[in-house]
């Protein structure tokens, strides 16, 4: 019952290593000096000291921006815009006589703008704000002065607060834990909130807080570092009657975690608000930017430097002309003009100030060559294009519930120029759900029938699996059907009690005790039918208790400083219970690389049971301890090379007299309080990790994810390299890179190793100087050979006899390379290959080799993984693509890109990658053309009237261009357009090469949109005038008037560059329809709206369509004409493109039209033109060599 002290499992001692004592001191140099320096007065928020150091509340705020900042705060954002500062500047200018149209007519747009960015920015924050009042607002029981515990808001605690937590509830605060609902006071913790893990962790009290009756008297200080981001350490001391006791992270509870199994807790508030760990832990993600956002930058600043040379060229052929106004005798050559009364924007006599304005005047009027909504409009485009792949329901995991997600949208169109993927193995190919399917034991291989990995070996090999093989497999799938997860092994020898009759059964007893005891599982006992489940820290530590238990070594209960185990007596055969006392937990990390127990047996016996990596494990072996080395080493590199995680199973006897000597300097290191603790720590554990004796090794399988071998076979088609960067060893890591298609037969494997009888004799003689001489030497001749072997390749290639390379490196050698100087020179070599395998890979190494990639190449470049260890990586890539799998959502959180699977990866990359890629590439040009389509006939005009300053069009027309009448249709192609379908996307994954050479967004194809907008202004221009402007418009014979040639002007842009959308589009839906003829029809729609308003307001559109343009013939003709005109050349050049030389989405648009229709399958039927086959060709001999050239 909940408010119960719960009695039985009491696990303190087991993590605490016994209690921590009282100690001197001498032992807290850190306490009291900078970084150290926080003083808790516990139960006593309101003492006087305590009130003077003024810590911070809880009140805690996420949110961007304020109510009292917003408005600047976001008035800032938007205008480190270089484009929006521009329009600013141009509307204050606009309220003087320079502004060649009216204020509101710029303002109106530039406020449209950033009013709807704003808006956006705005709602945003609200969200997050409120998150911020839910979280500020939960409620905590607080200790209050009438002595009972009382609700309060989280926002309203105080730096020592005493607090009462329960079940399922998240912590307020960090907190120092005094006490649970369990006697030792311990408490199971979930930490999903801030890292991501979603095993419970253990906390627990010091002993002398863990007192329930005395808890609301207690009173005492505690002195610690001040607030820092370090999830996982913490220093501090409990000053507490007199005596000082260290505090660790084991006595902390982070604010965002949940307590989890325990019915409540006690503690004392230590951090609040922004002090909390998990609040200075929040900070942005590094920034990335898309290359093609980083080169819109580019062309922006190429658009204002057309602008100002066009506005510096009509500047001197205006002063040139106003200067020839008035000769020096006094002769007016322009009189109508009448510049002899002039002002002094076109007085001659002062034709260089003149000049000045005019040019002032000129970078306003010509502003419209800069896309004022373009960035708002890839936001747009942007976000929708994330709700698309968040919404793919072949991108959703159903067993996880699971879908695609998009936590950014930033590098949409990134992930269709992917160039190289680094990839985690464990986790990210592989299920990280790990069986039990092999053991070696004393010298002998137990565990019948092969892994996934040995039959997809042979299959890919050609190799034919015996048919006892697979007799053995499924009796082993049919077996594992019977046992619970993590179980997948059968031997008929050792199973259901057989192993009492094996000659070594002694061995085999103490194999599986080890794997009974050394580890750090809890067991979970159903009231109801019996059953244990285990609470395991990993995968891996699951599967070997299972495994112990189904094989007759049950661990079924933990208590203070016990465990205890059914275990099958290997004399008698029978079933009896054998309680173990644990003295001694020796915790595994990856520095160390191992885990031990201490502990005494019930005959009185101190043991250490030992497990690790055979890397660190063989090296501490003793003489004596060494039999069946030879066998065990073998049967390890059999199991990698099946691709099985393998450890070491060890144990030692120990001398009562040598433990007790250990021991006192063991405790005398955890309680220290200084820098050096955890080396001090390891380096007792050292000693007496030492002299052991070998039992065997185990084997585990952590499967393929489903699909990852055709989601690799079909990226390598693309052209995309593919890096594993993986912490297995060399056999274990080249077998997996075959069963998943990474390696594949035919491609030649290039291996860098360190693994050789000189290098190893000179490691023995001890000399750094030589062995780093001799690595350097070694590594260098393996890079050259493979250099040599590359270079033939491509020398082949003309023969059309292509080889492509496949290059694994083993650690040591990783490590050298990363190192040394050696770096771009392995980097050379690797680019040459397609896929690229790192062995025994750091979590820094795969950072530091991700880094290599992306500087060393300039292309793109995309990490995925899945485990914390994938963190730098992800956050090192352009994009970073998270798995959501077992190993908690710390990845997924520091990603870009969520996924559930690796095989998503496929989908994500050549459907949306290639379809966000082709959209905003083609979305960006068509921007800058149609500025520069309406943007040139303002230049033409005024270079037609003389340089007059005087604008073609009305000023709400061309306030209205970019806003109203041109954006729907670009966005609806940024948001809809398919070149393909997602299946022939999937089909032709060549497809994708477009986004990786960046063929639609090259300074080629963008100087010829841009090239397209000039020519289309100009025959819209000079069409426009000869046609109206020459011949009698009206039954009186006069000519078109200035608002006429404006308006037919201005509807032949809206037509042209409309009709140029509908002709660039290559998939119509009813939504681009209604936007590209309904922007035109808005435009008519607001002739005859606008022009019905008084001439004052309405000035040169006042009744011009409706009573001009409209009942005119020729004015229609003209539109005519003019827009088929305009858009002849762009068809013409699609014409001669997709004839001579055709895109690759140009060659499946033409197969599809020309195939037979299909029949009875899903596919495509036929196979393709010889033509096309023969350009597909073509087109991979020109990547690989492109390759191997880089």
């Amino acid at each position: 019952m909940a408010g119960e002290r719960r009695k039985g499992m009491k696990l303190s001692k087991l993590y605490s290593f016994k209690c921590f004592k009282p100690f001197s001191k001498e032992d807290h140099s850190q306490i009291g000096s900078k970084g150290y320096s926080r003083v808790v007065f516990c139960n006593d928020p309101d003492n006087p000291e305590a009130i003077q150091l003024n810590y911070s509340g809880n009140y805690v705020s996420t949110t961007k921006y304020t109510a009292t900042n917003f408005i600047p705060k976001s008035l800032f954002e938007q205008f480190r815009r270089v484009a929006n500062i521009y329009f600013l500047v141009v509307a204050f200018v606009s309220f003087s006589p320079l502004a060649p149209y009216t204020a509101p007519s710029v303002l109106a747009p530039l406020l449209i703008v950033i009013g709807a960015t704003m808006v956006k920015e705005g709602v945003e924050d609200w969200r997050r704000r409120k998150q911020d009042i839910e979280a500020n607002n939960r409620k905590v029981e607080v200790y209050s002065k009438n002595r009972t515990f009382g609700e309060t808001k989280w926002k309203n605690l105080r730096v020592g607060d005493l607090v009462k937590v329960h079940k399922d509830e998240y912590f307020p605060a960090d907190l120092l834990l005094l006490s649970s609902s369990y006697e030792d006071g311990i408490c199971y913790v979930e930490t999903m909130n801030l890292d991501g893990e979603t095993n419970l962790k253990l906390k627990h009290a010091l002993e002398i807080t863990s007192d329930e009756e005395s808890i609301k008297n207690f009173r005492a200080v505690v002195k610690c570092e001040d607030p820092n981001e370090h999830l996982y350490s913490f220093v501090g001391t409990l000053h507490f009657e007199g005596k000082q006791y260290a505090l660790s992270p084991q006595q902390l509870l982070l604010r965002d975690s949940k307590l989890k199994n325990t019915d409540y807790v006690h503690g004392v508030v230590v951090f609040t608000g922004h002090d909390t760990k998990v609040m200075q832990n929040a900070t942005d993600p590094p920034s990335k930017r898309s290359k093609i956002e980083k080169k819109m930058d580019k062309i922006i600043y190429i658009l204002f430097s057309i602008l100002i040379v066009i506005a510096f060229t009509g500047s001197v052929f205006f002063g040139i002309t106003t200067r020839r106004d008035m000769s020096d005798n006094g002769k007016l050559r322009r009189w109508y003009l009448r510049p002899d009364q002039s002002t002094v924007f076109f007085d001659p006599g002062r034709a260089v100030l003149a000049a000045l304005f005019h040019f002032l005047t000129a970078l306003m009027l010509y502003g419209y060559l800069i896309p004022i909504s373009l960035y708002v409009s890839i936001e747009v485009v942007k976000v929708l294009q994330s709700i698309f792949i968040n919404q793919d329901q072949e991108m959703y995991h159903e067993e996880t519930d699971r879908p695609a997600h998009a936590r950014t949208s930033n590098l949409n169109e990134e992930l269709g120029q992917v160039d190289t993927i680094l990839s985690d193995k464990t986790g990210t190919l592989t299920c990280n759900s790990m069986e039990f399917v092999k053991c070696s034991i004393s010298g002998t291989a137990y565990g019948r029938g092969m892994t996934e990995v040995e039959m997809a070996l042979r299959k890919q090999r050609g190799m034919i699996i015996p048919q006892e093989e697979v007799d053995d497999h499924d009796s082993k799938k049919a077996n594992a059907k019977k046992s619970v997860k993590g179980f997948n092994f059968w031997d008929e020898r050792i199973v259901d009690g057989q192993w009492i009759n094996q000659p070594n059964a002694e061995l085999i007893q103490k194999f599986f005790r080890v794997l009974a005891i050394c580890h750090t599982a809890i067991p979970d006992v159903n009231g109801d039918t019996g059953e244990i489940t285990y609470e395991a820290e990993s995968p891996d530590e699951a599967a070997f208790v299972i495994a112990a238990r189904e094989l007759g070594f049950e661990f079924f209960a933990r208590s203070q400083t016990n465990i205890s185990l059914h275990e099958i007596d290997h004399m008698t055969g029978e079933k009896v219970d054998r309680v173990y006392e644990l003295l001694h937990f020796l915790e595994f990390s990856s520095s160390r690389k191992r885990m031990s127990v201490i502990v005494r047996n019930p005959e009185n016996r101190l043991l250490l049971l030992s497990k690790g990596a055979d890397s660190v494990m063989f090296e501490r072996l003793a003489k004596h301890g060494r039999q069946n080395e030879k066998e065990t080493k073998e049967h390890i590199k059999k199991y990698a090379e099946a691709g099985l995680r393998t450890l070491v199973i060890t144990y030692r006897e120990l001398d009562e007299d040598e433990y007790r000597i250990w021991e006192e300097e063991f405790l005398k290191a955890k309680t220290l309080v200084s820098e050096d603790r955890d080396a001090l720590i390891d380096a007792a554990a050292n000693k007496i990790e030492k002299d052991l004796i070998l039992l065997g090794s185990t084997a585990v399988e952590d499967k393929l994810q489903k699909g990852v071998s055709d989601c690799i076979e079909k990226l390598s088609q693309a052209g995309v390299k593919i890096w594993v960067l993986t912490g297995d060893k060399t056999e274990t890591a080249i077998n997996i890179g075959y069963a998943c298609s990474l390696l594949r037969e035919g491609m030649k494997m290039i291996l860098i190793t360190l693994d050789s009888s000189d290098i190893e004799a000179l490691e023995k003689q001890g000399d750094k100087e030589a062995i780093a001489k001799a690595c350097f030497q070694s590594i260098k001749k393996q890079i050259r050979e493979g250099m040599s072997q590359t270079d033939a390749a491509t020398d082949n290639s003309e023969k059309d006899n292509l080889e492509i390379f496949g290059l694994v490196i083993d650690g040591k050698s990783l490590t050298f390379v990363l190192d040394t100087k050696l770096d771009k020179k392995f980097l050379e070599l690797a680019i040459r290959c397609n896929s690229v395998i790192c062995c025994r890979s750091s979590p820094k190494q795969k950072a530091l080799v991700t880094r290599l990639v992306k500087n060393g190449t300039g292309r793109t470049t995309l990490a995925v993984g899945d485990g914390a260890n994938d963190v730098g990586m992800l956050q090192e890539a352009d994009i970073g693509v998270g798995i959501s799998g077992a190993e908690g959502m710390q990845a997924v959180m520091a990603s870009d890109f969520a996924i559930a699977q690796f095989r998503f990866l496929e989908r994500l990359l050549l459907v949306h990658g290639h379809w966000c890629y082709r959209r905003i590439a083609i979305m960006i040009c068509y921007f800058f053309y149609k500025n520069l389509a309406f943007g040139f006939t303002l230049f033409w005009y005024e270079a037609y009237a003389s340089f007059s300053g005087k604008p073609a069009y009305n000023d709400w027309y061309m306030s209205c261009y970019n806003v109203f009448f041109t954006s729907l249709p670009v966005i609806a192609l940024g948001v809809f357009d398919q070149d393909v379908s997602a299946r022939l996307c999937l089909k032709y994954p060549l497809l994708y090469q477009e986004g990786v050479q960046n063929i639609l967004f090259s300074w080629e194809r963008i100087l010829g949109w841009m090239f397209n907008g000039i020519i289309s202004s100009m025959i819209i221009f000079f069409l426009t005038i000869n046609t109206m402007a020459a011949q009698a418009f009206r039954i009186d014979g006069k000519v078109a008037d200035y608002s006429v040639l404006g308006v037919t002007m201005y509807s032949s842009v809206v037509w042209t560059v409309n009709i140029q959308m509908a002709i660039s589009i290559n998939y119509f839906t009813w939504i681009q329809h209604c936007f590209i003829w309904g922007s035109i029809g808005v435009w008519y729609l607001f002739l005859v709206i606008y022009g019905s308003l008084p001439p004052t307001f309405s000035t040169t559109a006042f009744q011009v369509f409706v009573e001009t343009s409209a009942p005119s013939p020729i004015c229609w003709l003209t539109l005519v004409l003019v827009v088929f005109s305009a858009l002849l050349p762009y068809f013409s050049y699609r014409a001669f493109q997709i004839k001579f030389r055709p895109m690759y989405h140009d060659i499946i648009v033409e197969q599809r039209r020309t195939e037979r229709p299909e029949t009875g399958t899903s596919d495509v039927a036929g196979d393709l033109p010889v033509q096309v086959e023969f350009t597909l060709n073509h087109l991979r001999a020109n990547l690989s060599r492109r390759d191997s050239w880089n």
